[in-house]
């Protein structure tokens, strides 16, 4: 049975209140993309919902990706920006081994602090990675991911901080990364789309973005 998933395009209206605040603030903004998804959906609803977003900025414009089993862009704020929505259905079926592909993901590259052995019973903290840590830690994620990097451009990204009074106290710090790469496992690579890469996928991070590269 082929995964169902679609993808909602929206380029935001920069005169929007809305857009304006939930650009100011990612747990304003995890709420209106989860507007998006039906109702009803449990404990865990954007596990769920198999809900993704992340935005991508331009000179222009900024667009707001949101992926998930279902989208009704209607449930949108008024005014909030123009909604183009595509099945992901062909992009999967055209899925193979050995495909070239240009990909685009924001991500949190995070290790968990290693404590001494006298506090093993413990956690330690969640050390954000950046420069070349960052990059072997998106590296081993797409390998994981059943995809084989070629070239990786990283671009940081102002981190996502959560408000308000139940928020958690955690600034996510977000890395864009842009390449080409190899498709090696077609069936993990459509578990990473539709289930997304890493932590912070609340606050735009996990989204991977797929499309044929050009040859020749």
């Amino acid at each position: 049975m082929s995964p169902t998933a679609v993808i909602a395009r929206i380029r935001l209206n920069p005169h929007s209140r809305a857009v304006q605040r939930d650009l100011r603030d990612a747990t304003q903004m995890h709420r209106t993309v989860m507007r998006l998804a039906p109702d009803n959906l449990g404990n865990s609803p954007r596990h769920t919902a198999g809900l993704l977003y992340r935005i991508d900025e331009s000179s222009t414009a900024s667009i707001l990706l949101v992926q998930a089993q279902h989208i009704d862009a209607h449930r949108l704020p008024a005014d909030y920006g123009h909604a183009e929505i595509k099945d992901l259905a062909p992009m999967f079926a055209a899925l193979r081994k050995g495909l070239a592909v240009n990909y685009r993901i924001v991500v949190n590259p995070v290790k968990r602090e290693r404590l001494p052995l006298e506090q093993k019973n413990q956690r330690g903290r969640v050390i954000p990675l950046s420069g070349s840590e960052a990059d072997q830690w998106w590296i081993r994620r797409a390998t994981s991911a059943g995809l084989q990097p070629h070239v990786l451009t990283p671009t940081n990204l102002a981190p996502a901080q959560p408000r308000g009074v139940d928020a958690p106290q955690m600034r996510h710090s977000l890395i864009r990364y842009d390449g080409t790469a190899t498709v090696t496992d077609p069936d993990a690579l459509t578990e990473a789309v539709l289930t997304g890469i890493g932590r912070g996928k609340a606050y735009g991070a996990g989204l991977l973005s797929l499309a044929p590269a050009r040859t020749g």
